[in-house]
């Protein structure tokens, strides 16, 4: 069975930081470009960050830049998302998906299913 499982998130105080792991079961991630999704409370998904195969291209959305760091090691078969100076509005569920190219992340396409997701709550 195909699949990503997402972790690291958690409960972090505003300016923190963590660290997502997007692991893949069941295939080999290092033919796929990947990408980081959230979505807040009563709000859609909507792209955080994406990287390429090779991982020579990363892209990020306007209110990540700069705070948020995709990577990814192939022999781990694991895509990361560093997250720093974390803000109440990075509160959601991050998942990672499949994506078909790294793009503009408000044009991210995901493919296959999604996973469960991880939980990121930014709060004092």
């Amino acid at each position: 069975q195909l699949q990503l499982v997402e972790s690291g998130g958690g409960l972090v105080q505003p300016g923190g930081s963590l660290r997502l792991s997007c692991a893949a079961s069941g295939f080999s991630l290092d033919s796929y470009a990947i990408g980081w999704f959230r979505q807040a409370p009563g709000m859609e998904r909507e792209g955080v960050s994406c990287i390429s195969v090779r991982g020579d291209i990363t892209n990020y959305g306007d209110s990540v830049k700069g705070r948020f760091t995709i990577s990814r090691d192939n022999a781990k078969n694991t895509v990361y998302l560093q997250m720093n100076s974390l803000k109440a509005e990075d509160t959601g569920v991050y998942y990672c998906a499949r994506i078909q190219t790294c793009t503009a992340v408000t044009l991210l396409k995901a493919t296959g299913s999604w996973g469960q997701g991880t939980q990121v709550t930014v709060s004092s």
